[in-house]
């Protein structure tokens, strides 16, 4: 079976009303960036800046992974960025196992339609989802692990590092480690 299109599983995602999540939302946020990126970067869910604008990390915490992508010496339109969950969780609460279970099949897909070189994972939600663990994100970051055959580097989340700037150093070597494996 042919792999689909970022537009079909788009399409098969349609106005989706699978999930609560639905309810409060404005819009969807699928993913942006390079259909064919060597680089997939994977947070949580979509904030309310996110939500407005349809578009993954572009608030606060969007703009610091902007300046992390540009650091390695990349552009935004170089990578794919996407999220666990395709809908703002009111509150910006935690997503619940079953919206997990009913959203995860579209980022899969979505990964099986970028074949990326590599995958970091933004923070504890996004780690534990993809690496199907109760292992936190510390316990995770600073090691390359494997996603179905791709290399996949957990990290701390922007948002997090915006609440706590002393731990961008840590960040900065996970970004070095994802580097290295993209020169391979």
């Amino acid at each position: 079976v042919k792999p689909l299109t970022l537009e079909e599983i788009r399409e098969e995602l349609g106005d989706c009303h699978r999930c609560s999540l639905a309810e409060g939302r404005t819009q969807i946020v699928f993913g942006v960036g390079n259909p064919g990126a060597d680089l997939v970067f994977v947070g949580e869910a979509p904030g309310r800046d996110e939500d407005l604008q349809g578009e993954p990390f572009v608030g606060r915490a969007g703009q610091l992974l902007t300046r992390i992508i540009e650091a390695m010496g990349l552009k935004r339109k170089d990578v794919y960025i996407a999220n666990v969950i395709k809908c703002r969780p009111p509150e910006n609460r935690d997503p619940s196992p079953k919206e997990i279970f009913t959203c995860e099949p579209f980022l899969v897909k979505q990964i099986i339609a970028i074949k990326p070189m590599v995958i970091c994972a933004l923070g504890n939600f996004a780690a534990k989802t993809l690496l199907k663990t109760e292992l936190n994100i510390t316990a995770l970051r600073g090691k390359i692990l494997n996603y179905h055959g791709i290399p996949l580097i957990p990290t701390y989340h922007p948002a997090f590092l915006l609440r706590n700037p002393n731990m961008k150093r840590p960040v900065w070597e996970d970004m070095k480690l994802v580097m290295k494996l993209l020169k391979r």
